[in-house]
């Protein structure tokens, strides 16, 4: 995950006296392991999961949230180049790469054990000519203007220790990814829809894009948000033919995402 601002680092780098200069050492939360029937997960010294591997299949996405982050598979089947904003396991990660082999896959994580960690107990693959992982901030990675307008897919999931709303949340922030992205190009973020912080960052997202659609809540209370930089006329029936190509190529249950995409259209009808 990627970690930044009120976070239990920031706290801990503000009473150190730790600023934006590069010379000083940025403090950390724990990167802790735990597992249990057969699952592999990360936490940041606290009890809430920040990712999730199946041991017997570590390319697999674990986690009901992280198979909906892919919901973006509908509408752009064979992307350029995938970016991903806190690593976690490298779960979404390894999931593209693997399911995308002609197609640049590029993760971006502030915490270099985050990273050291998916490297030895996580699976995650050498960088290579179509995978990158770069240790860097996530808001300086979609500021900086030579990435504008060229990215397919932007996967947002950035949490902190305490895990209960996203510490990338600003218009700034939601302003340069759509910047970051192709005029067709879609952001899913991870969300959580009974804390207060997915208000604003609806709010906030609704502003920049021309489109957002929610998928209900899971059972975890995540909900996934798909941002749209170009408004998009849904065909129902296009969208289920893909879903069932998506289910037979990876397994994903891609009809539950055009259920909860039809859902999410007459609500607001």
């Amino acid at each position: 995950m990627l970690i930044k601002r009120k976070s239990i680092e920031a706290e801990a780098n503000k009473k150190s006296g730790v600023s934006s200069s590069p010379r000083r050492k940025i403090k950390y939360a724990p990167v802790t392991l735990s597992e249990m029937d057969g699952c592999r997960y990360l936490h940041f010294g606290t009890e809430w999961v920040q990712g999730a591997m199946r041991l017997r299949k570590p390319d697999w996405l674990e986690l009901e949230y992280a198979q909906q982050m892919m919901a973006w598979m509908l509408f752009i089947p064979k992307p350029q180049h995938i970016v991903q904003l806190g690593l976690g396991t490298a779960s979404l990660t390894k999931f593209c790469y693997r399911h995308f082999p002609e197609t640049l896959v590029t993760a971006v994580e502030l915490n270099p054990s985050v990273i050291a960690i998916c490297e030895a107990m996580f699976k995650l693959p050498d960088n290579d000519h179509r995978l990158q992982v770069l240790e860097m901030d996530g808001e300086e990675f979609v500021n900086e203007h030579s990435r504008y307008g060229t990215l397919d897919v932007l996967q947002v999931d950035v949490y902190d220790a305490t895990a209960r709303g996203p510490v990338l949340d600003s218009a700034e922030f939601y302003q340069a990814c759509a910047d970051c992205l192709k005029p067709d190009g879609i952001l899913t973020v991870n969300l959580f829809g009974d804390h207060p912080s997915y208000v604003k960052n609806i709010k906030v997202m609704k502003f920049v894009f021309d489109q957002v659609i929610c998928l209900p809540p899971i059972h975890d209370g995540n909900v996934i948000a798909i941002a749209f930089n170009d408004r998009v006329k849904f065909d129902f029936t296009a969208l289920f033919e893909r879903a069932a190509e998506i289910e037979l190529l990876t397994k994903l249950p891609a009809k539950t995402w055009v259920n909860g995409i039809q859902q999410a259209i007459q609500a607001k009808t």
